[in-house]
């Protein structure tokens, strides 16, 4: 097995044509369908099926492709740090929508030179950064734990080779637009929310509610209403009287918008105590800007969090 025949199979996997990848990788379509016959032979096993619509892994060629993924990234790594000086560094935070972890993502943008760095910060579902942190698209992935999510969340962390490192401990709450009618109440049943729509962030796949982003999903809302990103939320929450529940970390770009209220139904249930941490590659050794990024989100939740 060779660097090439790595790379050929990783660009096959993210193009889905043979055609394409092979453009991607600047060689013949003959060369890279042979080099990665090769590969299959010598393992002894398909990568990919061929069909009229492009190349598709095999279950167990989804399998390997990952592992080839996290190798492939490593190598690009030394080079960049050892061979090729002028190429950018990189990095990257996958995260929750939490505007506490864009703000700490800001504050570390802000103590390098961007000529030097590339950086990247990505709001996405819950899946979705324990993904890009497994396959290293980003070191540093920000998310929750609670008793409902902990055992399908752990599976996938140990699957991908990942340690949750806990930050902060919150207890639900109640966010909304600061003139909702309930905005001035200090704390909030179900029951007085149920003439409202519940809001929540969408997540992908069957058993996506295991993965909800916010606090307590286990619960029926007699409405609900799915959104992908924090500006709809915010809308929803103006024009329709929406709320979510979430841990009350408040970023003071958005404390004169919003409100947060203690959701009181949930006040001694041990299921409503969220654990919001960072997650990182189980083995691998932090950069020093992930250790600064790590400095800035402890900053921001110490400033941010409800005592």
């Amino acid at each position: 097995m060779t660097l090439q025949q790595i790379s050929y199979a990783l660009a096959i996997a993210e193009c889905g044509s043979m055609n394409k990848a092979a453009e991607k990788v600047r060689t013949s379509q003959p060369a890279l369908t042979s080099a990665v016959r090769e590969l299959e032979k010598e393992l002894g096993m398909s990568i990919f099926l061929r069909t009229p619509k492009g190349a598709v892994p095999t279950a167990e060629g989804a399998e390997l492709l990952q592992s080839m993924g996290q190798l492939y990234r490593q190598y690009e790594l030394i080079c960049e740090r050892y061979i090729e000086k002028d190429m950018k560094r990189k990095f990257g935070v996958s995260t929750q929508h939490y505007s506490f972890a864009v703000s700490a993502f800001i504050e570390t943008v802000k103590q390098y030179n961007t000529l030097e760095f590339e950086f990247a910060v990505r709001e996405t579902e819950t899946l979705n950064v324990i993904k890009d942190v497994g396959s290293l698209k980003s070191e540093i992935g920000v998310l929750f734990i609670s008793n409902y999510n902990r055992k399908p969340i752990t599976k996938l962390l140990e699957e991908n080779e990942l340690k949750f490192t806990r930050l902060i401990e919150c207890r639900a709450y109640v966010y909304m637009w600061k003139g909702h009618p309930l905005a001035n109440e200090p704390s909030i049943s179900l029951e007085q929310l149920e003439p409202y729509p519940c809001l929540s962030f969408e997540q992908n796949g069957r058993d996506g509610y295991l993965y909800a982003e916010e606090i307590l999903s286990e619960n029926i809302y007699p409405r609900m209403i799915k959104a992908t990103d924090r500006a709809a939320m915010g809308e929803l929450m103006k024009e329709l009287n929406g709320y979510t529940l979430c841990s009350g970390i408040l970023c003071e770009e958005f404390s004169s918008n919003y409100v947060v209220v203690p959701f009181r139904d949930d006040r001694n249930d041990p299921g409503s105590v969220m654990e919001i941490g960072f997650i990182a590659n189980k083995y691998g050794q932090l950069s020093e800007i992930a250790e600064r990024y790590i400095e800035e989100l402890k900053k921001s939740l110490a400033i941010n969090a409800r005592q």
